[in-house]
Parts: structure tokens; sequence; C-alpha cells
């Protein structure tokens, strides 16, 4: 794949939900090396977006296309508190087809989470649990990552720690998108949207290394 490729793109995408309304025409194009937001309000619509992205909601019309392995870190975890940390990992890495947890252990480490290992989920704090929810959706090296307010919970450390980490995965050729109802750190970012009456608006946050992704593609 060349760079300037996408690594996913998105046409005309529409969904509704018993005739209201959601996506009225969504189209995007996320490359690799590439670090992007979409905010909107609450009920804009943006968790139908990603799950439209990630293949657990049908679409009514348009086309998704992405090229390269997928990481969601959806709002809602995909936790169980009965199980530990460790526990989650070993049942992700039979899931992703991992032949060891070696990058699970560097991201635990990142986030500082790595003493919780033998923890049960149901003792931790909100935080932790986000931690362990972004670890899981980066354990398999993913080349698209769709991350769904993935700082919630995270005190001011992490969060800073989870830019840092966005960044390095973006270095690294990752194609990054950012969904939030708020804009923080918008400077962080190489292109902001807004999602707004069921369409994406380009801000005027975009830097020249997305400028220069678009006018090659």
């Amino acid at each position: 794949m060349r760079a300037t490729e996408p690594a996913l793109r998105m046409r005309d995408v529409h969904k509704s939900y018993r005739r209201r309304p959601v996506l009225r025409g969504v189209t995007l194009d996320l490359h690799p090396g590439q670090l992007v937001g979409i905010v909107g309000e609450n009920g804009a619509g943006k968790s139908t977006l990603l799950r439209v992205l990630v293949g657990d909601l049908a679409l009514d019309r348009g086309s998704v296309e992405c090229r390269g392995l997928v990481g969601s870190c959806p709002q809602e975890t995909v936790l169980h508190d009965v199980f530990t940390v460790e526990q989650h990992l070993r049942f992700f890495q039979v899931a992703y087809g991992l032949d060891s947890l070696e990058r699970a252990y560097e991201l635990l480490e990142v986030l500082q989470c790595a003493d919780y290992r033998q923890a049960r989920l149901e003792t931790l704090s909100g935080g932790t649990r986000q931690k362990l929810n972004l670890v899981l959706a980066l354990m398999h090296d993913p080349r698209i990552l769709l991350l769904d307010e993935p700082y919630q919970g995270f005190d001011w450390e992490t969060y800073l720690r989870f830019w840092d980490l966005a960044a390095g995965l973006r270095d690294r050729g990752c194609a990054v998108l950012v969904v939030s109802h708020l804009a923080y750190d918008a400077e962080r970012l190489d292109t902001l949207y807004r999602l707004k009456d069921g369409r994406l608006e380009a801000t005027e946050r975009v830097s020249v290394n997305a400028a220069a992704c678009e006018a090659a593609s």
C-alpha cells in the first residue's frame, strides 16, 4: 500500500434508526501516519459512526473500506468484572492469534498499570479499566486505530501519556482516529472534523501533514 492511499475510506455513509437520520452522507479519508479527531455534541452520531467503521452496525447506504488491521477502543468497555487484567489479555491473545503478550505488557508499562495484572476488574477504578480497554485495542499492533472517548477517567499524567502514545503510533505509520464530544488539545491533531447534522465539517485545524496527504490522494 502506497503511503498516499487512505488506510480507511468512507464514502457517502448514511444510517438511520427507525426513519430518524443519524448519518447523512459522511465522507472521510484516514491516511497512514495521520492523527485525526472528530468532535460532536452528545447524540450527534459519533458512536454510530464508529460502530459502522468497525462493522458492528450495517450502514443504509454508502461504503467503508479499511486497508490493514483495525483496533477499536469503544466508549462502552468489553470488560468483565470477575476476570483479572491478565485473563483479559489472554482472551484477546487468542482472539487476535498472537504468539506472545510482549506488546500488551509494554503498553501496560507505558500506561502505568502493570502492577494490576493479577487484579480483578471489579476492584479497579474507572480510569484503570479504561487503560486496559486501550491496551486491548492496541496489543495486536493495528494499522488503523479507532478510539471513542479513549481518555475518559484518566488522570492528568495518564492523559498526557495517552497523547504521547497516540503521537508515537502516528509516527510509526498508524492511522489514528480519536472521537470525543470536546476538542481537547486540538493542536495535537493533524486534522479536526465536527460531526453536525449527520455530516462531517472540516475545521481550521488542518496541519501541513494532513493537507499534503489530501493533495497526494
